[in-house]
């Protein structure tokens, strides 16, 4: 396996004018950034902390699924609401997909995001090496 640096884009407008990539692979980790349920200038689950975290999720296993990774080689996630009421909800679809995995997690309320209709943004470190 080699060790180059490989970036993966989403399409976001957010990455062309800020400079990032949707996720990016060094050697055995695969990292993925700030992802929101934003797809194109479509932002999905407005409202619907349970939806957005979902659409999220989802848009981050995208960007490993590039790598050939799926949801068992996630080993860390970051949940980022704006809201603590919104914890459960999040939660609840952060288990559905990883409950059976699971990676470490944190979660954090933070006061807001650049759009203010987004709830939740969701961060997530995969592996790509032998198992240990």
């Amino acid at each position: 396996m080699s060790d180059a640096v490989r970036r993966v884009q989403s399409g976001s407008p957010w990455e062309e004018a800020f400079g990032f990539a949707r996720a990016v692979a060094a050697g055995d980790r695969v990292v993925v950034g700030g992802t929101t349920s934003f797809k194109g200038t479509v932002l999905y689950g407005e409202g619907d902390p349970y939806e957005q975290t979902r659409v999220a999720i989802d848009s981050a296993l995208a960007a490993i699924a590039e790598f050939g990774l799926g949801p068992e080689s996630v080993i860390v996630t970051r949940l980022i609401l704006t809201h603590a009421r919104d914890v459960d909800a999040a939660g609840r679809a952060h288990q559905e997909v990883f409950g059976s995995v699971r990676p470490v997690m944190t979660l954090s309320v933070v006061s807001g995001f650049v759009d203010p209709r987004i709830l939740v943004e969701v961060e997530l470190e995969a592996y790509r090496g032998e198992s240990a």
